[in-house]
């Protein structure tokens, strides 16, 4: 009882950061139907805007072809938009030009955290515009971590945050089709180090190849 206590005083964890908590009710009678679900089935303790508006209806499986729109994707998932991980991953899409797609999440960053994990990738890989991070109306730059064959994992450093009640929110900014894959959310203690460039390691092999050169084999 005094652990509850002191969680609720101290703010509430984060939930459903992999979304596998998902289990989508459809909306029988709509015209998008079997497509058309809940919001609070599909994405619980997630919070969706599309455009300002907080709908109560998404879809699942059926990306928007033109407004700007946050789907759940899952089993039997519309190509190009699969889940990264799991059986479910939110996918936001920035489509028309002046708004956004976005999910948010009010809670606890754990004492000691240091960077925020997720991995995203764009639908059918191809990036046609950004995705956005925010820690309330501060927006937080990310850099690739790793890169792997159907996603890329990215790392923000957060640990001003770290012990604070903070509203966390990813977004898709709209314009040229910016549709962003989201999955696999995770607080860490341990710093990251970005994916060097190609600039970077050009210039490793650069002074790697002065050392041979000034200071041949003995």
């Amino acid at each position: 009882m005094a652990f509850l206590c002191m969680l609720s005083a101290h703010g509430q964890a984060f939930t459903n950061l992999n979304f596998e908590q998902a289990k989508p009710v459809p909306i029988i009678g709509n015209p998008n139907y079997p497509y058309a679900v809940t919001v609070a089935s599909a994405l619980p303790a997630w919070t969706v805007t599309e455009a300002g508006i907080e709908p109560t209806i998404i879809l699942e499986n059926d990306p928007s072809l033109g407004a700007t729109a946050v789907m759940l994707s899952g089993p039997g998932y519309y190509p190009g938009f699969g889940p990264i991980d799991g059986n479910y991953s939110a996918v936001l899409q920035g489509i028309a030009p002046g708004t956004t797609a976005s999910i948010s999440q009010t809670g606890l960053i754990p004492i000691g955290t240091q960077t925020l994990f997720f991995d995203a990738e764009p639908a059918f890989g191809i990036p046609f515009g950004q995705l956005e991070l925010l820690i309330g109306t501060q927006v937080v730059p990310f850099a690739i971590v790793a890169t792997e064959p159907n996603y890329t994992l990215y790392g923000a450093n957060i640990s001003q945050w770290a012990g604070l009640t903070e509203q966390l929110t990813f977004s898709a900014p709209g314009g040229s089709d910016n549709n962003w894959i989201l999955d696999d959310i995770s607080f860490s203690t341990n710093s990251f180090a970005p994916e060097p460039g190609i600039v970077v390691l050009s210039a490793i092999g650069g002074l790697l190849f002065g050392a041979r050169k000034w200071f041949p084999r003995r």
